[in-house]
């Protein structure tokens, strides 16, 4: 191999590699990883975590991106139709138990969310923290109305006088109800890739939406106690 040739290849190496690294320095490329794509993917968590960092935004996003680097490829278990029903029947009954129990109803409610989330494949309840931290990288505009619930959960006193008040956890529990209704929702149907049955897929799939869940919870719920 001549000199020359030698040359040209050494020069195309160094050439690959500047543009390499160029690519990984990009806004896109730091975004995606950087301040703010994590506070775009994050939100309000993103917030929470630099308030626990005591404003320290380089300690919370290196957490961040921990949590994104360890629970980013999770891919979580779709429910079964059956598993589905049986799930948003104990909703109900807990949403029904609020009335008279403010305080059961909703540590009901946060032992519910925790069993709902082990079975869509992520921690187990054992280990609380572990699965907010994996919900929050699948479902960061919901995951603080769990931590709120839970809070709730286990504060001393929860639904007596001395404790949180009525409206205070029907609102907890409101908030916590938009990550079940995630978590149970039904999986996303591939397209049919032949024209003629795409339209009854579609029809299928907004009955399910409709069934889902049949009940709502209201202000009146709570001032009926």
């Amino acid at each position: 191999m001549s000199t020359g040739v030698i040359i040209v290849l050494i020069v195309i190496v160094i050439a690959a590699a500047v543009l390499a690294g160029a690519a990984a320095l990009s806004p896109r490329a730091r975004g995606a990883l950087g301040g703010g794509g994590l506070q775009h993917r994050f939100g309000s968590e993103y917030e929470r975590t630099v308030a626990r960092h005591d404003g320290d935004t380089k300690a919370a996003e290196r957490e961040l991106t921990e949590r994104l680097k360890r629970y980013g490829s999770l891919h979580d278990r779709p429910l079964e139709p059956s598993e589905r029903e049986r799930y948003t029947a104990l909703w109900t009954a807990v949403q029904e138990r609020f009335v008279d129990s403010p305080g059961e109803a909703v540590a009901a409610a946060d032992r519910l969310l925790a069993e709902v989330a082990g079975a869509r494949g992520y921690p187990d309840g054992d280990r609380r923290e572990e699965q907010l931290d994996a919900l929050s990288v699948h479902h960061a505009p919901h995951v603080q109305g769990y931590r709120r619930l839970h809070s709730a959960a286990l504060a001393p006193g929860t639904g007596s006088r001395d404790g949180a008040g009525t409206e205070e956890l029907r609102e907890t529990l409101l908030e916590a109800r938009a990550l079940f209704e995630d978590l149970t929702a039904p999986a996303r149907r591939q397209p049919s890739r032949a024209p003629a049955k795409k339209a009854p897929a579609q029809a299928s799939d907004r009955t399910e939406g409709r069934s889902h869940h049949p009940w709502r919870f209201h202000r009146q719920h709570a001032k009926g106690s």
